[in-house]
């Protein structure tokens, strides 16, 4: 089978790699869309320098086999079934596991191809072949939406830990493609309004166009002492934090869930959190819980409006090097890869 590798900035080439033989709690997915997230775009511009590499975690195809032990078995993803894909490695065994946090798995993730290449999800391949458990079902979804599995997996997590609750009032700060999903997923949850912060305008009137309750620049936006409960951070750039505890009620949480430069610090006052009651929540990646929900929105097709308009472009294997370069040069939502 075909799998994109990523030899250096700007490089990517199609390898050659023996079918994927199966454990017997396995099953064989044959891809149908990969998605082109910031983690792809930093290898290939030379930001993230580690090459060769096999990227690619945005799965979702149709499942071609399954090993013996789930082959059949009630629940588990059958032969011709539909399925986004989890391909987060996770020990079970550390003390994060444990405690129910596998989003902070202490083993490193990843794994490598059969010559010893880096692999981080290749998922830009004709197939994968992931744990049975790890492979949720969609039903008859599109499969293009079902490549937003994951993000969208994050973006429950995200949810999850800020302790919404239907009637909240949401700012959602950063109007990029996690943002429009905190957007589509808090509309859907139920929130009382939800508003969208970014610098561009045509982000903004992308926003508003989804249903955006309000949009405002992060000069205007600060205009806005309290006009949220809760505030997802999800562009991670300086003054960030400091507009969000502007924008945060009494009582409110702040979610940071855009990554911040690891040199970066604010300046958040500490009384001031603490008289009016905030909470700063750090949240990362995703969890098998939040799989279950995001599986079952898509399934369900209650986001399908909200997503569809977040697929920018598609690309077939053969021009994965063309996918790379429109999703690094231009201002995109999600380019996709396969089928």
């Amino acid at each position: 089978m075909q799998v994109a590798v990523v030899t250096g900035p700007g490089q990517v080439e199609l390898r050659e790699e023996p079918e994927p033989r199966l454990a017997p709690d396995e099953v064989l997915v044959e891809v149908a869309a990969c998605g082109l997230c910031t983690m792809e775009r930093r290898l290939y511009l030379g930001e993230k320098p580690i090459y060769p590499v096999a990227p690619g975690h945005e799965v979702s195809g149709t499942v071609v086999a399954a090993g013996e032990l789930v082959d059949g078995l009630p629940g588990a993803p059958a032969v011709g079934e539909r399925v986004t894909v989890d391909l987060l490695t996770r020990c079970g065994a550390c003390r994060q596991c444990r405690r129910g946090r596998s989003a902070l798995c202490r083993v490193p993730q990843g794994g490598a191809l059969s010559d010893g290449t880096i692999s981080m999800g290749a998922g830009l391949a004709e197939y994968v072949k992931v744990r049975a458990v790890q492979a949720w079902s969609v039903g008859d979804a599109d499969l293009a939406l079902a490549s937003m599995g994951e993000p969208l997996a994050c973006v429950a997590h995200s949810v999850r830990l800020s302790g919404f609750r239907a009637g909240d009032r949401v700012a959602v700060t950063g109007g990029g493609f996690m943002g429009r999903l905190h957007q589509a997923l808090t509309r859907r949850l139920g929130a009382a309004e939800v508003g969208v912060v970014d610098v561009s305008d045509a982000r903004l009137a992308d926003a508003a166009a989804a249903g955006a309750s309000w949009t405002a620049t992060p000069e205007e936006a600060a205009e806005r002492p309290g006009a949220a409960d809760i505030v997802f951070v999800t562009a991670g750039v300086p003054g960030a934090l400091e507009l969000a505890t502007r924008l945060c009620d009494d009582g409110g949480t702040i979610v940071l869930y855009g990554a911040f430069p690891k040199d970066h610090l604010a300046s958040v006052a500490p009384d001031a959190i603490h008289h009016h009651e905030q909470s700063i929540v750090g949240v990362y990646s995703q969890e098998p819980e939040d799989w279950r929900t995001a599986a079952g929105l898509l399934a369900s097709g209650a986001l399908a409006a909200d997503l569809e308009p977040l697929v920018t472009a598609r690309f077939g294997l053969a021009d994965v090097a063309g996918a790379l370069e429109l999703a690094s040069s231009s201002p995109v939502y999600r380019v996709l890869v396969g089928g």
